[in-house]
């Protein structure tokens, strides 16, 4: 997969419209982005193409993981397919469940599957990330890293065999890994993997605890795999969404009004965005506080039962959201995130801390009047 050199031409356009992350790292770690709306996501190709730009390909990658949440991908696919029939097709995912979803994605005629692949042993595992979810239970990493491995090489067997093509792509992590891309080339070489991809590590800013991985080391891995397998160079073009911010990509974000000073947050613990709309019993309040105007928690409200279809989303916005202009959530259906559109609440997909969040929503910590 090779970048081509015009401006115009992209080989593979990366479309972040995953909401729902199932693994998070102990290197590397950035500002959670929200996912583009399905709608929103298509929409954006039609404006790229009618500025003149030359669309071959779209990966379906992040900001979690694209397959964390199946039927909202499914619902991408089927819209790309059907207005871009010409389109080749990737999806980007660490491969949790992907077994099992292995005849719908054949059958959407998926070009290309990325699998995250950064150990084939559970001790390196432990080393590279702080927390896998391969359910809705978080079990113990050790556990969790036995889950992966076993998924991840389920995925590509079965993948393989219904006839799409996996690419294993491998982050190159100096003193973890770095020693280890052999094993991981050979391993999904065996189970029918086509071609791996080697990406170097790059620490963040204030991130000094691990260094860089070098050239002559990525240099030295790629002569490691290709012993083993088809190496295959990273090209997918990096343009940012519309409405792209530090902590939020994809989507125009929302502004409060006099009438919706306020936004709604649904979380487990009260201090992370991390639940489906639909599972939220409570939901958190906050806005600018009377006296100094900063951010914070203002109330927590009970959500509608479960079970009224519509009319449960309908009593949300009128009961719960009426004094607020975005609400804040893991994942939620197309249909609340249309019927919330519909009263002037903007569903924003993320995972990360509330505070964050809500800071960005308010201007990273601009001053907003208090409603009296």
């Amino acid at each position: 997969m090779k970048a081509c050199a015009t401006s115009m031409r992209i080989d593979s356009l990366i479309l972040p419209v995953a909401p729902q992350a199932v693994c998070g790292k102990r290197f590397g770690s950035s500002n959670a982005v929200a996912a583009m709306p399905p709608a929103d996501a298509v929409a954006w190709i039609g404006e790229l193409i009618k500025g003149g730009k030359e669309i071959h390909g779209v990966n379906l990658c992040g900001p979690g993981d694209a397959l964390a949440a199946p039927e909202m991908l499914f619902a991408v696919l089927d819209q790309l397919r059907e207005k871009y029939p010409h389109f080749s097709l990737q999806v980007t995912t660490a491969g949790l469940g992907v077994a099992n979803l292995a005849p719908a994605l054949a059958e959407r005629q998926v070009a290309q599957i990325n699998l995250h692949v950064e150990a084939v042993q559970t001790e390196i595992i432990e080393k590279i990330y702080v927390w896998i979810r391969p359910s809705k239970r978080t079990v113990p990493l050790s556990q969790a890293a036995e889950v992966l491995i076993s998924e991840q090489e389920k995925a590509v067997a079965v993948l393989s065999k219904a006839g799409v093509p996996v690419n294993i792509q491998t982050t190159v992590y100096p003193g973890i890994n770095d020693q280890h891309v052999a094993a991981i080339a050979a391993k999904m070489a065996e189970l029918g993997a086509s071609s791996i991809t080697l990406l170097p590590f790059e620490p963040i800013a204030g991130e000094e605890n691990l260094p860089a991985c070098d050239a002559a080391m990525l240099e030295k891995a790629k002569q490691d795999a290709a012993a083993h397998i088809k190496l295959s160079e990273y090209g997918a073009s990096l343009l940012t969404p519309p409405g792209s911010g530090d902590s939020f990509a994809g989507t125009v974000l929302p502004k409060p009004t006099k009438e919706r000073p306020n936004v709604a947050a649904v979380s487990s613990n009260g201090m992370e965005v991390d639940l489906h709309l639909g599972q939220a019993v409570k939901i958190l309040i906050y806005g600018p506080r009377c006296g100094d105007e900063l951010p914070s928690l203002l109330a927590v409200r009970n959500a509608p039962e479960a079970g009224a279809g519509s009319s449960r989303w309908e009593t949300l916005a009128r009961e719960c959201l009426f004094d607020c202009f975005a609400l804040l959530a893991a994942n939620a259906g197309e249909n609340p995130q249309k019927v919330l559109a519909e009263q002037s609440i903007k569903v924003l997909l993320a995972e990360d801390s509330i505070e964050g969040l809500v800071d960005v929503l308010y201007g990273g910590g601009k001053k907003q009047k208090c409603k009296k």
